[in-house]
């Protein structure tokens, strides 16, 4: 799982019925601490993420990836590659 911040949103014409109800957002990971508050993500591919839980933009998230973004859909087959697991409010670095 990684930390993103939400850049935007993917708007489509026409969608598969299976992806009816929820979002896509373009976001950026978080390859390096700094990058929490600033906004230079020139090293970041930008992804885009599932999202159900109504993330805007300038919010950060915690991503899941992979095999691991399907899982919350079992039995459902949907195509996904990222998934936001979370809306992160407050990130406290020690």
């Amino acid at each position: 799982m990684r930390i993103a911040k939400v850049i935007g949103s993917v708007t489509l014409s026409r969608c598969h019925p299976a992806m009816a109800g929820s979002r896509l957002r373009c976001v950026l990971p978080v390859d390096d601490i700094a990058q929490i508050d600033s906004d230079d993500f020139s090293g970041s591919e930008l992804l885009v993420t599932w999202d159900e839980l109504g993330a805007g933009n300038g919010d950060l998230i915690a991503l899941a990836e992979g095999p691991e973004a399907a899982q919350p859909f079992q039995p459902q087959i949907k195509c996904i590659d990222a998934y936001n697991a979370a809306i992160l409010d407050h990130i406290d670095l020690q």
